[in-house]
């Protein structure tokens, strides 16, 4: 359960540096928790962020960086520049990686060819000693250093295995190189295993190198929304044309757009016309017409035309900077099935040491001759074989591709128990309007009962009030016929039934058909039965004493609809429809789009409760809406999808949005769950394995029975080779084709 946020509370997602492994994403999490005033933190080892939520009173962002920094690890806590510091580091970070382990496999390769073949060489021992030196000291230093940290507070990582296996191996070379003599009164050859020593570490280098360049491919989705801004924007400054940084760019400015400009911030168009490409937001490949008043976006790229617009929205505000800021949540979030994972990286490196330690005693006490020599290389085998980044990277990875795919086709996922448990969904209740339908509705008939023009003003007050998607064509078929609007008093919206207000001590209503009727006023002398036999929707305006209007509105139905019905159905979805409209208008929607379960006259609290009696028989239901009245609902269901094109409390309701309102996108989301968790089930199933695997192995539990022992070298090479492969599956997901096809 999540902590509630009190107004103290305070909210931060930063970047943080210097993990290694999966284990040292489990030590941030540690210590941050310790910090007085932390109430949650959750740490994305594969992206490299840390969400925190703590309380302002109690603590600060810089406190945590401080803390974190004598652990050796960072924050980079000023968002303006933390991504592309991040970035920088990681650049500076891999070349530095790359010239380490170029200098590394130098001096190890001599190491190896003398330790392989030419031991009976005369002081060749000194030689791999002066070359191994280097190796350890120098280019792999930042094992041991990370370790000793890490041990000064009492935690373990990855690099603790590595700077133990290594460092033990070197050090008993090292020995056995000044003091060959303590073997030679006992009878003993002393053996030296410099070349394991620097074969791990180059190993060890290589799988970081590969595994650094595969997790900066998964978040490719956050650097293609990113690039899709321009740096510099064309105003209208006292009647000239002057480019400025889009920084520099305020509401209100007037922007000019020229063919083949990418748009800078949202916007109204306010002059001129053009086709707009708005994929790389939508999802959807074909060009948008834009004319005066129409909506533009940043990021979208316009085609042939050019026009001018009014900025509206700039900066974090734009459409574009939320779904940046959405995809990066829901990449940093954790997916229910991490946690085990989780659980058993905080206590996998301590288990490894103890196994290691375990098998140099048990070889020590029945390894026969040679024993000492042959548990120690055992030990450290263990040591270097054992892999917790496979472990921590098997979830995180195929979540920020899932995330980042989704992202790139239209489909914006708010976190990765949503991602995680879409795959399961096997009931699908739909809103009509905006919905299954356009969600533009345009009113067909009009009957008024009474001339008096002063009703023609006071409807237009009400609806102008109204936050119903059906008020905007009764407004401005009013407005069509002269109507002004009149102040109105006590206004209030009727969840599921419609608007009332006072004007002059008068209460007006508008609404549907069963609430006027639940007034009390009679509908006899309007035409309601034939224009609700025609499936249109019907809006009644009337006093306390009598019925004054009522209008027939249309709302066509979206074109893909009942194809993104039959996908559903054909996955084995049972597909339901709500709506608050008639039951007339309910059937002849459903009909036409292939729904067999449907209800009309349906108020909000109704959605919620027919979702929640859903989950009581056992379905896992996805809930779909568009408007306010359908944030009960969405709140309700296991997975809330909602329209892009819809209401802002929809949207911040609800776990997904599909950009493009297009109802094919929500087969699109399920498929694309199915292979994102089919991806963290096959990474979990090989980290698992090799790990139960690898370490016995290690330990030497095949050498009584064929006298199989595990080099060190291998061992390191397996273990660079399973983290590598964990990624490189995840990024399969990137080329997966996640369009329904029938």
């Amino acid at each position: 359960m999540e902590t509630e946020l009190k107004t103290d509370d305070q909210q931060l997602l930063v970047p943080v540096t210097g993990m290694t492994c999966a284990a040292c994403a489990v030590s941030v999490e540690n210590i941050l928790k310790k910090q007085e005033g932390v109430l949650e933190c959750a740490v994305n080892f594969a992206n490299e962020s840390v969400s925190i939520s703590f309380d302002n009173t109690q603590t600060n962002p810089e406190a945590l960086k401080h803390a974190l920094q004598a652990v050796g690890y960072d924050l980079l806590l000023h968002p303006e520049n933390a991504q592309a510091q991040q970035a920088e580091q990681k650049v500076n970070q891999l070349l530095t990686l790359q010239k380490r382990l170029f200098w590394a496999a130098i001096l190890t390769f001599p190491v190896v060819v003398l330790g392989m073949f030419f031991m009976e060489l005369p002081y060749v021992n000194w030689v791999m000693l002066a070359l191994t030196t280097p190796v350890l000291a120098i280019f792999g230093r930042d094992f041991f250093i990370h370790a000793w940290k890490q041990a000064k507070y009492g935690q373990a990582n990855m690099d603790t295995l590595v700077a133990l296996s290594t460092g033990i191996a070197f050090l008993f070379s090292l020995f056995n190189t000044v003091y060959p003599e303590f073997w030679h009164h006992r009878g003993l050859h002393p053996h030296v295993y410099y070349e394991a020593s620097a074969v791990v570490i180059v190993f060890i280098m290589v799988g970081k190198w590969l595994e650094e360049k595969a997790k900066a491919n998964t978040s490719t989705a956050i650097q293609k929304l990113m690039g899709l801004q321009p740096r510099t924007v064309w105003i209208i400054d006292n009647g000239e044309e002057k480019e400025i940084e889009i920084s520099a760019v305020r509401v209100g400015d007037r922007i000019v757009v020229k063919p083949g400009d990418k748009i800078a911030v949202d916007g109204k168009v306010l002059s001129g016309t053009s086709y707009i490409d708005e994929s790389m937001i939508s999802g959807e490949p074909v060009p948008v017409e834009k004319n005066k008043g129409s909506k533009v976006f940043a990021g979208t790229v316009n085609q042939q035309g050019s026009f001018r617009f009014l900025a509206e929205k700039v900066g974090d505000t734009t459409l574009l900077a939320q779904i940046i800021r959405m995809v990066q949540q829901a990449q940093g979030s954790k997916a229910p099935i991490q946690q085990l994972a989780d659980k058993i990286a905080t206590v996998f490196v301590p288990i490894v040491m103890a196994i290691s330690v375990l098998t140099f005693v048990i070889w020590a006490s029945f390894g026969g001759e040679n024993a000492l020599t042959q548990g120690l290389l055992a030990a450290v085998t263990v040591l270097v074989i054992a892999c917790p980044c496979a472990l921590g990277l098997a979830t995180p990875t195929a979540i920020m591709v899932g995330v980042g795919k989704g992202a790139e086709n239209g489909i914006l996922i708010k976190d990765a128990q949503s991602l995680e448990l879409a795959h399961r969904i096997n009931a699908v209740v739909l809103d009509k309007t905006g919905t299954i339908t356009e969600g533009k509705p345009t009113v067909t008939d009009t009957y008024w009962a009474s001339s008096e023009p002063a009703f023609k003003s006071i409807a237009l007050a009400l609806e102008s009030q109204s936050s119903h998607p059906l008020a905007a064509p009764i407004v401005q078929t009013l407005k069509v016929d002269g109507a002004k609007s009149v102040p109105m008093l006590q206004f209030e919206n009727v969840a599921g039934k419609g608007v009332k207000a006072l004007f002059e001590g008068n209460e007006y209503v508008i609404g549907s058909v069963s609430w006027i009727e639940e007034r009390g006023l009679s509908l006899a002398n309007f035409p309601i039965n034939s224009w609700q036999e025609s499936a249109k929707t019907v809006v009644v305006f009337a006093n306390n004493t009598e019925v004054l209007a009522a209008w027939a509105i249309t709302d066509p139905v979206k074109p893909t609809s009942a194809q993104a019905v039959a996908d559903l159905q054909r996955e084995g979805v049972e597909v339901y429809m709500l709506t608050g409209d008639n039951a007339f208008t309910a059937q002849k929607v459903a009909q036409e789009v292939g729904i067999s379960h449907f209800k009309g006259h349906v108020l909000p609290a109704d959605k919620a409760a027919f979702v929640e009696q859903l989950q009581q028989a056992g379905k896992i239901v996805a809930m779909v809406g568009d408007g306010i009245n359908d944030s009960h609902a969405l709140a309700q269901a296991d997975v809330s999808i909602a329209m892009g094109k819809g209401s802002d409390i929809a949207m911040d309701v609800a776990k997904m949005t599909l950009i493009s309102s297009d109802l094919q996108k929500i087969p699109q989301a399920i498929r694309l769950s199915k292979w994102t968790v089919a991806a963290i089930r096959q990474n979990l199933f090989w980290a698992f394995i090799y790990n139960l695997i690898g370490i016995p192995l290690a330990a030497g539990v095949l050498y009584p029975i064929n006298g199989f022992l595990l080099n060190p070298m291998i061992a390191g090479a397996a273990m660079a080779l399973s983290s590598v492969s964990v990624v490189a599956n995840s990024l399969r997901l990137k080329w997966k084709n996640f369009i329904y096809n029938s």
